[in-house]
């Protein structure tokens, strides 16, 4: 090693003075806190997913009407409509441990000269969202029908 590398030189493995290296391997499995945390970010791979199976439905509307029907019959075959509520069921639990997650990060919210309770946050917040979720739906189905 010349004198201008930074890097330190190489200790040999029995040099009480080595440096402790932290074990990475799994640190997220040993915490349930961070186990839910992955869970929660996993979730994003069925989020991709789901928007292939979107922009295929798109690609397929672009290729006509033959095109467009096939595709809704695949989306009526058992194995989709499984995999779809799997999808329904990743969804609901990342909305559920994403709301429980924004009491966590937003700034205090005092009410009556009182802080509200973080589970009442988390409540509104999902009844909101479902509320929501509702409305679209109809609005939907009745401009479908």
């Amino acid at each position: 090693m010349s004198a201008s590398d930074p890097r330190p030189a190489a200790r040999p493995a029995n040099d009480p003075r080595r440096p402790y290296v932290r074990p990475m391997a799994g640190w997220w499995q040993r915490n349930p806190f961070f186990v839910r945390y992955m869970a929660r970010e996993g979730t994003a791979l069925f989020v991709a997913a789901y928007a292939l199976i979107l922009l295929v439905g798109l690609v397929r509307l672009a290729q006509g009407e033959a095109a467009w029907n096939g595709w809704l019959e695949a989306l009526r075959s058992p194995a989709s409509i499984l995999l779809h509520v799997v999808f329904v069921a990743v969804f609901a639990f990342h909305t559920v441990t994403w709301f429980e997650v924004l009491p966590k990060t937003m700034p205090p919210l005092i009410v009556g000269g009182k802080r509200v309770a973080q589970s009442a946050i988390t409540a509104g917040a999902i009844a909101v969202a479902a509320g929501a979720s509702l409305a679209l739906f109809g609005i939907v189905w009745g401009l479908t029908r």
